[in-house]
This record gives C-alpha cells, structure tokens and sequence, in this order.
C-alpha cells in the first residue's frame, strides 16, 4: 500500500494517531474488497453500479434523502432535489450502458494495440452540501462500474442525506450479495485531519465542492480531479426568441434555488433588445431592484467579503425579507434581479452568488458582451461555461474558441445542461472540469472513463516510415530548408 505523508502523520497527538488508525482500517477493508471486487466480471460490476443507482432512484429512498438533504443542509428545496436525484442518475445509467470497463475494451488491428480497462483501486470522493445525496450517488455509481472501492468525505451539513445514501446502497448489496465495504464513508464528525488522511491513502481522489477541497486534494500527494469555480455568465445576442430564453433562465436560476454552479450568476444582454428582454425576465416572475434595494441586498448577502449562508440557496422572497426588503418580498419573486456594469471584488454581484439573484450588464453588440464575458471570468468562474441564445449558431463556435471556456451551452436552460441532459449530447455529471483556466487537470465532465487505468498491448506491425518530404514538404516550400 502506497501512503504518503499527510498533515496528520506528522503530527504526533493521540487525535492524530486515532485519525491514522480509523481511516486506515476503512482504507484497508476497502482495498480488501476491491482486490476480488475488480477481478469478478463485468456482470459483477454492473450488478453494483445497478445497485448504487436504485438505492438514490427508488421513489421513496429518493424523497426521504431529498427531505434530509433540505432539512439538514437549509440549502435548496425538495422537489428539485427529487428531480436532480433521480433524473441525473438515470442519464448516468443511460451513458453506461451497455459500456466494457474490465477486460479488453478495443482492439485495433491495423496498429497491433489491444486495450485492457483497469480499475484505479480505492476512490476518496468528497462531495459537496448542494447535492448531498446526487453528487455521491454519480461518484460511487461511476467507481463501481469500473471496479474500484470508494469512501465518501462528505460536508459536515450534508453528512447525514450521505450516510443515509450509503444505507440504502447496502441494503441493495445485502440482495446482490455484493461487499458493503466496496462503499463507505468517513465516521461523524468528518474532520480535515481524516480528509487528509483518506485521500493520501487513496489511490484517486474525486473533489467537487469548495475550492478549499479541491486545493486540498490536488496537494494531497494522491492523483486527484477537482472542480473550478462557477460563475455561469449567459449571453443573449439580438437574434434570440426572448421568451425562450427568458423561460430557460429563469428555469436555470431557480432550479433547487440556485445550488448548482451550473447555474447563471449574471446575463449579458445586447443593447437593441435589452428592454424587451427584461420584460420577458418580468413575466418570468423576476424582480428588478432599484439602486437603494440593490445596496440593501449587497449588504444582506455579502458579510466580510463573504456570502451569507442566511441568504445561500434560499428562496427569493425569503431573501428579500433578509434584506428588509418586505415590498419585494411581497410580490413573491422567483428571482431578483439587479444592474451591473462592474467586476471584481468591489462589485460582488458580479461574481458566483447560489442564490436566485441575477445581475444584468447591457451590451451594445455581440463582441462587446464576449468581452464582458471575459472580464466576468478574469474576476471569477474560469473554464467553466457559457450560456448562449441565438439564431445564430455559428456565434457558440466564436465563443468556444475566444473565451476561457470548456463547455457553451446553446439555447438551453444552463444548470440543467452543463452537466448532461436528456437533449444534449454531453455526459451526465455533476462535476464538471474547468481546464487549466480554472485551474484543473481536466476540462471535460467526470464520467467513468476518469475512473478507469488502460493497459495497453502493442504487437508488432509491418513497419511503415514515411519520407522527411511527405512530412515537411509544405514547410520546405514555404520557408526553405
């Protein structure tokens, strides 16, 4: 077993030594498990990736964690939560099936390669209080199917919707006859220390939440995929059917009261149509606050520089009243909305809110709102993803190679489509990579294939060397040799 040096190896306190001690045993009972679990079949592994995705999809385990998750995280509400649970793990099942992760997966005749997927071992997922049951739920769904073990640090608000998750999963590996030990978590309460610990001694780590997490385990000393920052920006460009668009923000910035990163924190609309698009965000059920009112919001969301959990992932008009803004709070908003024209720290609504409060910029034409876009990412939310609505399609192709994006979303409802959805072609994932801009190691959305090692066998082939001019030819006629 391969463990490097933590925080808490090096200290020499009896706490430390029971934080060694206790994820070292859950560690080794894992890695136990997961040393027969990998070499059982693709049945076998299916069988449990089955098993991990009924335990959250069942309509009635899937209510009861959707009502823990609200009730002990405050963040969200049910219904949605009841939608996310279920609608994400059945795509991630769709994206699997029918998918070879053990064995040989490809062969290629033509270049003598055979490829054999491989599992990576013992997964440390640590998982976020937005989705405390949906997040774990696609990590250990993804791991099992590819054969490997994992143990779930949870956030310490999400830790009983997690611990009740990992319930229901045994209880569906009790029926399957699968090891319980292929799936565990951290013991309450999770303490850095045991964080640490666990993902030193994994053999990859899974981070989606606080940056703060995610910095943790790129410095664990173990393999590690993190998340970058959310600050979904939308652009509506002047050929757009406003009331779709209005429709599909509204939706984005509402859903689950904007726990997603995925959903828009601000909408970059072109100048020509600013004023009817504002009156379809209206009808829509979002509010416009005056100067006074935005200042009376600034103050309530933002304390010291940080946002206020009293108004995180809660309802507009509850916001409102947090505010003293009991006049807005009255007309029972579905979102607030404010003006903005600045970025960075000295203009907070311009960055990452979770909450249903949207800034507005104008723009006076397309390239003019691609640059705010910019400025909005200098400040925050790199790597991420952008929003787009047009009738010119080609635009998204703009964006994509202009702005510091991994992911544009085209005519969509944002939060419901960054991390896959029935109407798109990108996979299911709630975690979602922000490339070097954001400063990951990956730009893609986690899916299994993040999960697996590729052995490859290279066999020998008819040698074939090509000729330096059919190689560098163009070079030679345009520079010289």
């Amino acid at each position: 077993m391969n463990v490097r040096a933590t925080t808490a190896e090096t200290a020499s306190s009896p706490a430390a030594d029971d934080v060694r001690s206790e994820v070292g045993a859950l560690v080794a009972r894992a890695r136990e498990a997961q040393r027969a679990f990998e070499h059982a079949g693709q049945t076998a592994l299916d069988t449990a990736a089955a098993a991990a995705a009924w335990a959250i999809m069942e309509p009635g385990r899937n209510r009861r964690l959707a009502e823990l998750a609200v009730r002990d995280t405050g963040l969200g509400n049910v219904e949605d939560k009841v939608q996310k649970n279920f609608r994400k793990t059945l795509g991630l099942l769709r994206d699997l099936h029918g998918k070879p992760t053990c064995g040989v997966i490809a062969r290629d005749a033509e270049r003598g390669i055979v490829e054999i997927a491989r599992a990576v071992g013992v997964v440390a997922a640590v998982t976020p209080s937005t989705n405390p049951a949906a997040t774990p739920a696609n990590k250990i769904v993804n791991a099992l199917k590819c054969g490997n073990a994992v143990i779930v640090s949870p956030s310490p608000k999400g830790y009983t919707s997690c611990a009740l998750l990992v319930e229901f999963i045994h209880q569906q590996f009790d029926k399957a006859r699968l090891d319980r030990a292929l799936v565990q978590l951290l013991p309450a309460p999770v303490s850095k220390a045991a964080s640490a610990e666990l993902m030193a001694r994994a053999d990859l780590v899974v981070a989606t939440g606080s940056q703060a997490n995610v910095r943790m385990a790129y410095a664990s000393g173990t393999p590690a995929f993190g998340v970058g920052a959310g600050n979904v920006a939308s652009i509506v460009e002047r050929s757009a059917v406003l009331d779709d668009a209005a429709r599909k923000i509204a939706l984005s910035k509402t859903f689950d009261n904007a726990t997603s990163c995925s959903s828009e924190n601000s909408v970059v609309i072109e100048d020509a149509i600013y004023d009817a698009m504002l009156g379809a965000l209206q009808r829509c059920g979002g509010v416009l606050l005056d100067a006074a009112q935005k200042a009376r919001l600034q103050a309530a969301m933002w304390r010291d520089g940080k946002l206020s959990e009293h108004c995180t992932a809660k309802p507009a008009a509850r916001i409102a009243q947090t505010a003293g803004l009991d006049e807005i709070a009255a007309r029972e908003p579905a979102f607030l909305m404010v003006e903005e024209s600045g970025f960075g720290v000295e203009h907070p609504f311009s960055g990452e809110k979770l909450a249903p409060v949207l800034a507005l910029y104008r723009a006076s034409d397309f390239e003019a709102a691609v640059s705010i876009v910019r400025e909005l990412y200098a400040y925050m939310g790199a790597g991420h993803s952008v929003g787009l609505h047009t009738a010119h399609l080609d635009y998204a192709v703009q964006l994509g190679e202009h702005l510091p994006v991994a992911r544009v979303i085209v005519n969509q409802a944002h939060c419901l489509a960054t991390g896959g959805n029935f109407n798109n072609g990108l996979p299911f994932s709630l975690s979602m990579g922000c490339g070097t801009w954001g400063r990951n190691n990956f730009s893609g959305n986690l899916d299994y294939r993040y999960y697996l090692n590729v052995t490859r066998v290279a066999y020998p082939i008819e040698e074939r060397v090509p000729e330096v001019d059919a190689l560098l030819g163009e070079y030679f006629r345009s520079v010289g040799r």
